[in-house]
Formats: C-alpha cells, structure tokens, sequence
C-alpha cells in the first residue's frame, strides 16, 4: 500500500502530524519505505492494511475534524520483501544504485 494523510483544518505545514502517524507504523512491526509523497508499507493481509489506516484516522482525529487521505493498495500473495526487490530488479537492469 502507499498512502498519504493529512488534517485539512489545521496548520500548513504537515509534517508534525506526519510524525506522529509514522510513529504508529514505526511501532507495527512492518515494512515501510517514507518518501517525501506518502508511505510505502507492506503487509501480508489486507486486514493488517486496513488496521494501519483506521489507527491512522484515529490518531489524526484526536486533533482535526477533518482529514484526507489517498490510498493504493496492490495485493499479490507470496512473500514479504518485494518493496526492496523491486527496487534491486530496477537497478540491477540499469547497472547501477538509484538515489
């Protein structure tokens, strides 16, 4: 999954409330990748997904009464681990690390 939330009724910059819900993904124990759009997480259901963004929702409403959020959710079953291989099969076919 990637995804991006934000209160709307609050400050410019977002970055504080970003903290605290990268936090909460932190602390769960799963793969996330931060970039400076959203966040990549991986999971082995989409249960455990779905769980990530409620927490999220919950965190950010304690302090706004409204919030966006865009959301991807690609499922494949297999493995965990795919966020760095994609990222090594892309290199590996140029020849080089990418930033």
């Amino acid at each position: 999954m990637e995804f991006a939330i934000f209160p709307t009724d609050s400050t410019e910059s977002k970055s504080s409330f970003v903290a605290k819900v990268l936090d909460m993904i932190d602390r769960s124990g799963l793969e996330y990748r931060l970039t400076p759009m959203g966040t990549i997480i991986e999971a082995e259901s989409v249960g455990e997904i779905f769980g990530l963004i409620e927490k999220a929702y919950e965190i950010l409403g304690e302090d706004s009464s409204r919030i966006y959020s865009d959301i991807k959710v690609d499922y494949r079953k297999g493995p965990l681990g795919r966020i760095a291989k994609k990222r090594a099969s892309v290199e590996k076919k140029l020849g080089r690390k990418l930033k």
